[in-house]
């Protein structure tokens, strides 16, 4: 997702040092820390992917006869959700197969995104970790809070941080795309009368994919794996790209534009946001645009280094910047969550 830079200090032709510290591999220790959350985080998904695609299990309350039984209540409830599933699940094996699915292909679009930046960090020898995996706690909706690396050196020029910056969001919705089409081709005809409940709104690229492949779209259709991982997978690829402070596409626009310009567009795109998420709000019930407008609030709040040269882009990359903003069209949708 986002990565943060630290503050860019006189560069000093320093090139050769930043270059030793990148050769350095990651140590064992380091290894085994990330690799630790990748797996953390696969469990996480899996049991993520199994509430999403499963039924609802009946769990029975907790008994409520004491003031203690009141305080324990949800994590006593959250606690017996989970094991409920969990027995679920063994009587019925098919839903950790349809887990472990949503689970891979959310993973591959994280992973692709994370290890577009870190390839290109390391072409232009500046140093940074191995992604970061954040798990999250089961039944929780994707299983995961995304995942990040850190850049550990000076980035030391314009096209540094544009190609650092947008080689994330990129491979990631090169990954996505196939995952789309297969959610899509594999969608189920609607269920009659759906009632109340969430709606996951179609961003552009399912409503085109939907088009071509000659599937309608319909709200509630029942929701399959492949369909749920590129959703997800194209929801944050849409909020890395809003060009705010250091959000992957916080770095683009700095790279296009300079600081100035950056910190004009970035304003302005919280306050388009925030509009919207009112307007949302009111019109659809959708409370889901305050995602948005939370994460571009905080990263207004933290400035963005200087790369140490400000050579020009080039037309090569003024064109890979309007497909990323074309990208962005097909990824982003003002509503994605409405309540029905």
């Amino acid at each position: 997702m986002s990565e943060s830079a630290q503050a860019i200090p006189a560069f000093v032709k320093a090139r050769q040092s930043v270059a030793l510290r990148v050769a350095r591999r990651p140590t064992a220790r380091e290894w085994m820390l990330h690799s630790s959350l990748f797996l953390i985080t696969m469990v996480t998904t899996t049991v993520a992917g199994i509430v999403i695609v499963g039924p609802e299990v009946d769990v029975p309350p907790p008994p409520l006869s004491r003031v203690i039984d009141y305080l324990l209540f949800v994590p006593q409830y959250y606690l017996r959700s989970v094991i409920a599933l969990l027995g679920f699940t063994v009587q019925h094996p098919d839903l950790l197969a349809d887990g472990l699915v949503f689970s891979a292909a959310l993973l591959a679009i994280l992973t692709a995104h994370e290890m577009g930046h870190y390839v290109a960090c390391h072409r232009y020898g500046v140093a940074a970790t191995l992604p970061f995996f954040i798990p999250a706690p089961p039944l929780f909706l994707a299983g995961t809070f995304g995942a990040f690396i850190k850049i550990k050196s000076p980035i030391p020029s314009r096209r540094a941080l544009f190609d650092i910056g947008l080689a994330g969001p990129l491979a990631g919705f090169v990954v996505a795309v196939p995952i789309a089409l297969v959610g899509v081709l594999s969608m189920q005809p609607p269920v009659q009368g759906g009632g109340y409940g969430i709606v996951f709104n179609d961003p552009l690229l399912f409503r085109l994919l939907g088009r071509l492949v000659g599937t309608p779209l319909d709200p509630y259709v029942p929701i399959n794996p492949y369909y749920m991982a590129a959703w997800i997978g194209l929801l944050v690829t849409s909020l890395n790209l809003m060009p705010v402070g250091q959000l992957d596409g916080g770095h683009g626009t700095f790279a296009m534009f300079g600081q100035g310009a950056h910190k004009v567009i970035g304003r302005v795109a919280f306050a388009a946001m925030a509009m919207l998420t009112l307007l949302g709000f009111l019109w659809y019930g959708s409370p889901s645009g305050f995602l948005y407008t939370v994460l571009l609030a905080i990263m207004l709040r933290v400035g963005h280094p200087q790369p140490e040269e400000m050579e020009p882009l080039g037309p090569i990359r003024n064109w890979i910047a309007v497909v990323t903003l074309i990208i962005f069209a097909l990824c982003f949708w003002p509503f994605p969550i409405t309540i029905t």
